[in-house]
């Protein structure tokens, strides 16, 4: 059973294909009719976009099971076409469907810390630019073009899979991350000294005032690079810019003081007590994850920093009494990927076992497991220079299938081609604007030439493994249902449930098992293993 839905409360019943059944009607109680549809049947939920919808629920105390989120839907087909970046919000669909001028999104604002003022249940509601009959219409087109699509199999699973992350980002920001106000004050008090009433914490004066006589000078701010590099320039040191990496190699009694101040200065502007005081609440920290915006498929976040939790600040994040931590860690995921997609048969024998460059290295490396890195690392990411050359070569001897799959991808994106991931995420053009991520490098549609080359090579990568995560969320998110654990967190290949302790070696054992299901379901009789670092913790900061 479908239900379409609209944020002022209009809903229609829809049959498997997508045809309205019986006559559209409206809740004045949208929450309460929500729960008790959910409670009956389950159904799939179609509506505009969870983010516009899902959040406000959660505060209303519903949940759903599944939904097809229109917008994210429409930015997949968008991008398939080329057309990446285009407006992709209900409105914009359906003029596009009638050849109508197409309206811009409208922007969503950065959330607000908790605490702020939430408005209405729904503020979206009224008055809304769609009728029910054109969000029915846009998702019939939407189910018309996931057919005509190169691999519909795999792009509906794609599909499936960002509606269902949406909605668990959605519960992951309602939830909220365990975070120990208390512990978070005291360490930052150990580092940085007491808080001031004006100005940089005790610790941060001092250094710059270290900073400032190693280069004999007074009014030199060490928060300011370019002040820095002048700074260096009159020692007769010529740096290109501040970066940790640069100055490790310079010889000067500056160094030292700005490494240690360049480390605390972030960690009082990005994560101090201005933070602290914004964005935790009753011992959580309540972010909001963004999906769609990253063009490989990975989260972003809108306020308060959660894709970026300092290790430093991890020991903050406790446990709550009688519960656990359960902290999953794909490791060496994208040249388990890599294996998985190319087909590389000697390859994924190498990914079946436990240490995948360690078993490169006893096959092709004469078991130097650092070259096998190396290898296989220059690959993905289009490494051609230094020790990477040799490493290459032996890898294009050993493995012509898999290096062949990311070179190819390289080609058509030199040549201003698109390239797809496994499920059919594809990437920017060319002429797409350059404001969103995709690491390394940070780059959303470079030109022709090589550095185009090395985005699409990793994009068929990093992309797909971005796939596989989003699916192991998906499915675990399914086996967790019906018990107290708590999906909390999740960074890229990395996910966090907390859990009454009586319950963790049973979430372990669960985030194994979706490990394992994701992978048959993305490539199924495949070799590849994807095992998983799993710890039981009280603490982030003990996860190894």
């Amino acid at each position: 059973m479908l239900v379409a839905v609209l944020p002022d409360g209009r809903l229609q019943d829809l049959d498997a294909g997508g045809r309205p059944v019986g006559a559209p009607h409206r809740a004045p109680d949208l929450p309460a009719a929500i729960a008790a549809r959910e409670a009956a049947e389950q159904p799939r939920w179609v509506w505009p976009a969870t983010a516009d919808i899902y959040p406000a629920l959660l505060r209303a105390g519903v949940r759903v099971a599944r939904c097809h989120d229109l917008e994210l839907t429409e930015a997949l087909l968008l991008g398939h076409a080329g057309r990446w970046g285009e407006p992709r919000g209900l409105a914009a669909a359906s003029a596009r469907l009638r050849g109508l001028p197409v309206p811009p999104d409208h922007a969503r604002p950065d959330a607000e810390p908790p605490g702020f003022s939430q408005g209405a249940l729904f503020e979206t509601s009224a008055p809304s630019p769609v009728d029910i009959e054109d969000l029915i219409e846009v998702y019939a087109d939407q189910q018309r073009r996931l057919a005509l699509t190169e691999y519909p199999g795999r792009f509906r699973m794609l599909v499936a899979a960002e509606s269902a992350g949406s909605l668990i980002a959605a519960e992951m920001g309602h939830t909220g991350l365990p975070w120990r106000a208390d512990v978070h004050d005291q360490l930052l008090r150990e580092l940085l000294g007491p808080p001031q009433p004006m100005g940089p914490p005790r610790r941060l004066a001092e250094l710059t005032a270290e900073i400032n006589e190693a280069f004999g000078t007074h009014g030199l701010h060490p928060d300011l690079p370019a002040e820095v590099v002048r700074a260096f320039a009159r020692a007769g040191i010529q740096i290109p810019n501040t970066r940790r990496w640069v100055l490790r190699q310079v010889d000067h009694p500056a160094v030292r003081p700005l490494l240690e101040f360049k480390e605390l200065y972030r960690l009082w502007t990005a994560n101090g007590w201005s933070w602290l005081d914004s964005w935790v609440r009753d011992g959580r920290f309540h972010p909001e994850y963004v999906l769609g915006n990253v063009v490989s498929g990975r989260w972003g976040a809108r306020g308060g920093g959660a894709l970026q939790v300092p290790k430093v600040v991890r020991r903050a994040v406790i446990a709550d009494p009688g519960w656990r931590f359960v902290v999953a860690d794909a490791g060496q995921l994208e040249p388990r990927v890599l294996a998985a997609v190319s087909g590389d048969h000697r390859l994924a024998r190498a990914a079946a076992a436990g240490d995948l460059y360690a078993a490169l290295a006893r096959d092709s490396f004469d078991g130097d497991r650092a070259k096998a890195k190396v290898a296989l690392i220059g690959a993905m990411y289009g490494q051609t220079g230094g020790d990477a050359i040799p490493a290459l070569a032996v890898l294009r001897r050993h493995y012509p299938t898999a290096f062949d799959y990311v070179e190819q991808a390289a080609r058509v994106g030199e040549n201003g081609g698109l390239v797809r991931s496994w499920l059919g995420r594809t990437c920017p053009p060319v002429s797409a604007p350059r404001d969103a991520g995709l690491d390394p490098p940070d780059e959303a549609a470079p030109p022709p030439g090589r550095a185009r080359g090395r985005f699409t090579r990793n994009f068929v990568i990093q992309s797909t493994a971005a796939e596989w995560a989003l699916i192991l969320l998906a499915t675990l998110r399914t086996a967790l249902a019906g018990t107290d654990a708590e999906l909390v967190l999740f960074v890229h290949d990395e996910v966090v449930v907390h859990c009454p302790a009586e319950q963790a070696q049973q979430v372990a054992e669960a985030v194994r098992e979706c490990a394992t299901r994701a992978g048959r379901m993305l490539f199924g009789a495949s070799e590849v293993r994807f095992p998983l670092d799993v710890s039981e913790v009280g603490s982030y900061a003990d996860a190894k």
